[in-house]
C-alpha cells in the first residue's frame, strides 16, 4: 500500500485545502497521473499518483485542511479497478512530486521556537514581538531550522484573541446568524483569506496615502496604432499599454529609490533591482505575479510574460516562484472600467501604481480647449518612507514618460 501525502508547499506555507479529487475510490491510476488539486494561500497545485494501482481509500475529503506530510489517501500498487475519469494526457507544469513514505498518525505541527532568547531572531521579528508583548516560544515557527519569520508573527497576531480593555469588557453574546433561504454560505478559499488578511494588514501597518495625476494618452495611442500590427507579427505578442507603464515605472524608480524600498524594523532596505508585480484578476481572486529584472526586459519580453501570467493565472497554474517577492506593483483597474481608485499597498512594498480607464475629455492645450484621451493615474505610498514631494515627483515622472514615449525608447 502506497500513501499519497501532502508534498512540500514552499517556504512559510504549512497547510493547504483539498480543492478537488480528480479520481474516486476504486479507480485505476497510473504513476505520475494528476489525481487531486490542493489550494494554498498562494497557488493551486496538482498532486500526482506516487505509484500505479488502484485508489483504495481517500482519507482527506474535498474541503479538508491538511498539513505538509499528511496522508491524503492510499494506492494499492498493482491492483486493477475502475477506469479513472481524470484525463491523463493533459499535464500541467511539473508539480512537486509526493514522496513515498509510511503513513503518519497525525499531521506534524509547525516547529515551535524553543529558545526564550531573542538572539536568533531578525531585528524585524524581534521588534514585532516586543511591540505586541509576545512570547517567542509560544509562536509556531515555519522558517528554516525552526526560525520565526515575520509572517509567523503576523499570523499569530491575527489569530490571537485581543487583550485590550474594550475586548475584555463583557458584551451580549452574539446569536448565531440565521441564513435566509435565498442566501448561500460558501467557505472562503485560502487565497481569499490571504487577500483579506494582507490588505487589512497593509492598512493597519503602513501610513498609506494616495496622490493622483492625469495623463494624456494621445502619443502612446498613436505610437501603438502605428506599430501594433508589425509588433505582433514580429514578436507574437499584442502591444498593450502595460509595457509602457512598466518601462516608465522602472525609470521613475531609478530616480526615486525610496519608492522601490521597504521598511524592515528600524531599517530601510533599498533595492537596486526592479522586480515589478503586475496585478492579475482570476476567478478565485487577485494575484500578483512578478516580472523579474524588468529593467532588463524589452517591450516584447514584458508583453509576452504578462500574457503568459494571465493565461496561467486563469488556469490556476501560477507557481509560488511566480508570485514571490516584488519591489513595486502596478494594477490596472481600467480594464474593468474604473475611472479612479486608491490602490492598497502590496506589503511589504512601499508603493503601488494604479492605472484607470481612458476617457476622452476636454483639456486646455496652448490656450485652446481640445478633446484628448485622458487617464487618471494614482500612486499609493507608505508615508513612513516616502515623502509627499517624492511621491508627487514620481507620478509626474510617470506622466512625462507616457506623454513623450520617445523618452522610454531612449531610456531618459
Amino acid at each position: 500500500m502506497t500513501n499519497i501525502v501532502v508534498p512540500p508547499l514552499g517556504e512559510s506555507v504549512t497547510e493547504a485545502t483539498v480543492a478537488k479529487w480528480m479520481v474516486k475510490e476504486g479507480d485505476t491510476v497510473t504513476a505520475d497521473q494528476p489525481i487531486l488539486e490542493l489550494e494554498t494561500d498562494k497557488v493551486t497545485l496538482e498532486v500526482n499518483a506516487p505509484a500505479a494501482g488502484v485508489l483504495k481509500s481517500i482519507t482527506a475529503k474535498t474541503g479538508a485542511t491538511v498539513a505538509v506530510g499528511a496522508v491524503l489517501g492510499d494506492i494499492e500498487a498493482g491492483a486493477k479497478g475502475g477506469t479513472s475519469a481524470a484525463p491523463v494526457a493533459a499535464k500541467a507544469p511539473e508539480p512537486v512530486k509526493a514522496p513515498e513514505q509510511p503513513a503518519k498518525p497525525a499531521a506534524p505541527a509547525p516547529v515551535a521556537a524553543t529558545s526564550a532568547s531573542h538572539d536568533d531572531l531578525s531585528p524585524a521579528v524581534r521588534k514585532m514581538i516586543a511591540d505586541n508583548n509576545l512570547n517567542a516560544s509560544t509562536i509556531p515557527a515555519s522558517g528554516k531550522d525552526g526560525r520565526l519569520t515575520k509572517e509567523d508573527v503576523q499570523n499569530f497576531i491575527a489569530t490571537k484573541p485581543s487583550t485590550s480593555p474594550a475586548a475584555a469588557a463583557p458584551s451580549a453574546p452574539r446569536a448565531p446568524r440565521v441564513d435566509s433561504p435565498r442566501e448561500e454560505r460558501v467557505k472562503m478559499t485560502k487565497l481569499r483569506q490571504t487577500i483579506a488578511r494582507r490588505l487589512k494588514e497593509a492598512q493597519n501597518t503602513a501610513a498609506m496615502l494616495t496622490t493622483f495625476n492625469e495623463v494624456d494618452m494621445s502619443a502612446v495611442m498613436a505610437l501603438r496604432n502605428q506599430y501594433k500590427e508589425t509588433f505582433e507579427k514580429k514578436h507574437k505578442a499584442r502591444l498593450g499599454f502595460m509595457s509602457f507603464f512598466v518601462k516608465a515605472a522602472v525609470n521613475a524608480l531609478r530616480d526615486f529609490p525610496a519608492v522601490n524600498a521597504e521598511i524592515d524594523g528600524d531599517d530601510l532596505v533599498y533595492k537596486n533591482y526592479y522586480d515589478i508585480g503586475v496585478a492579475v484578476s482570476t476567478p478565485n481572486g487577485l494575484v500578483v505575479p512578478v516580472l523579474r529584472n524588468a529593467d532588463e526586459m524589452d517591450f516584447a519580453g514584458i508583453e509576452n510574460t504578462i500574457a503568459d501570467f494571465g493565461k496561467r493565472a486563469t488556469e490556476g497554474k501560477l507557481s509560488m516562484a511566480d508570485m514571490t517577492g516584488g519591489t513595486f506593483t502596478i494594477t490596472n483597474g481600467g480594464v474593468f472600467g474604473s475611472l479612479m481608485s486608491t490602490p492598497i499597498l502590496n506589503a511589504p512594498q512601499s508603493g503601488i501604481l494604479g492605472m484607470h480607464s481612458i476617457k476622452e475629455r476636454p483639456v486646455a492645450v496652448n490656450g485652446q480647449v481640445v478633446i484628448r484621451p485622458m487617464m487618471y493615474i494614482a500612486l499609493s505610498y507608505d508615508h513612513r518612507i516616502i515623502d509627499g514631494r517624492e511621491a508627487v515627483s514620481f507620478l509626474v515622472r510617470i506622466k512625462d514618460a507616457i506623454e513623450d514615449p520617445q523618452r522610454l525608447l531612449l531610456d531618459m
